[in-house]
């Protein structure tokens, strides 16, 4: 199993399933992550933190606690 935390940057990734639960799967999930969506990483800061993505046409950044909690394909 593989996280967006460990997805090279420039690379698509399909998000296969969200792990956690309460208040930051819910945030996760506002943000539009949800099942089958696809995720472009575009940068990771030289510390792994923050991670931005582009998801559903929208630019976001992403803390790695939650990119821990994304697992992809």
């Amino acid at each position: 199993m593989s996280t967006l935390k460990e997805a090279a940057v420039g690379s698509t990734v399909k998000v296969k399933k969200l792990n956690g639960e309460g208040a930051s799967k819910r945030h996760i999930m506002d943000m539009g992550i949800t099942k089958g969506v696809e995720i472009y990483v575009r940068k990771v800061a030289p510390l792994g933190d923050p991670i931005e993505v582009t998801v559903r046409g929208y630019e976001l950044s992403l803390r790695k606690e939650y990119a821990e909690m994304i697992e992809v394909e």
